[in-house]
């Protein structure tokens, strides 16, 4: 049974506080455990390049998602951006997963204040830098909890804390997912109406991913998944029509290249259908 658009507007979204907490604490205090963890992973010649993606704050939840047992070893980096760098690292049970730093000091914060502005999530989202970007990273593992219970593909959230979020590993270790501007698709047709029913699914759970296209699909033993989902924005946030039209023209124009015999009117019109 499809949703009710009324409910979906009108629904409660999770309590998403960006308050300090325990993590902000452990940072400032002296803890011998805590201060060799941090040295660990310093002195380690895979984050020597990455050494400004670490400040004490970061280490420090680093540490308690360890402690919480989401957390047992953290590998190198396997993406990065302007605001974020993605690791891999071994998880409860040695399970492999994902783990998200988004930086603090990023270039690109006035951006996220954009998509983070409008939504009922965030009200009260005031300029300081380390607020905007942890409210984006929790915002992050509720859109993808959201998606996923509404049917899309999503890398399954595990924990965030502060400014970094567990995720499940799309792909192995040795064998990570590629995105679909990469991938030699063998059914064009069939990606697309895989694609265009998850932006439905996504449209019916009230959001709106906000910057879809080729770059943020992964393609793994030929099953799509859907990710970047942190700018994803509610049906309130006033600009979530033109956000749905830029990811259908985006997604239609990739597959038009492809063969695939589409448009943007045509995207937009299906997703947003009762």
């Amino acid at each position: 049974m499809k949703p009710r658009k009324d409910a979906i507007e009108n629904s409660t979204w999770e309590n998403l506080d960006i308050t300090e907490d325990e993590v902000d604490q452990i940072s400032r205090r002296n803890d011998r455990k805590f201060t060799a963890f941090k040295k660990r992973i310093k002195d380690s010649d895979q984050f020597k390049l990455e050494g400004n993606v670490f400040d004490n704050a970061t280490y420090a939840a680093l540490y308690k998602l360890v402690q919480e047992g989401h957390l047992s070893a953290l590998g190198g980096p396997i993406s990065s951006g302007k605001e974020a760098i993605v690791f891999e690292a071994y998880g409860a049970e040695g399970r492999e997963v994902a783990v998200k730093i988004y930086l603090i000091n990023s270039s690109a914060f006035r951006q996220m204040k954009e998509y983070l502005t409008g939504d009922p999530r965030f009200s009260g989202i005031g300029s300081d830098k380390k607020d905007i970007v942890i409210a984006w990273t929790r915002k992050e593992f509720a859109n993808l909890s959201r998606a996923m219970s509404a049917g899309v593909r999503v890398p399954e959230p595990i924990a965030v804390k502060r400014n970094v979020l567990v995720m499940e590993l799309i792909g192995t270790e040795n064998n990570i997912a590629k995105k679909l501007q990469t991938v030699n698709l063998e059914n064009p047709d069939v990606a697309y109406q895989i694609i265009k029913d998850f932006m439905r699914k996504l449209h019916l759970s009230g959001l709106v991913h906000g910057d879809l296209s080729e770059y943020n699909i992964l393609v793994h033993e030929g099953e799509i998944c859907i990710i970047d989902i942190g700018q994803a924005v509610t049906h309130q946030h006033p600009n979530a029509s033109k956000y749905l039209l830029r990811d259908c023209k985006n997604i239609s124009k990739f597959f038009h290249r492809m063969g695939v015999e589409t448009s943007t009117e045509s995207l937009y019109k299906f997703i947003i259908q009762s």
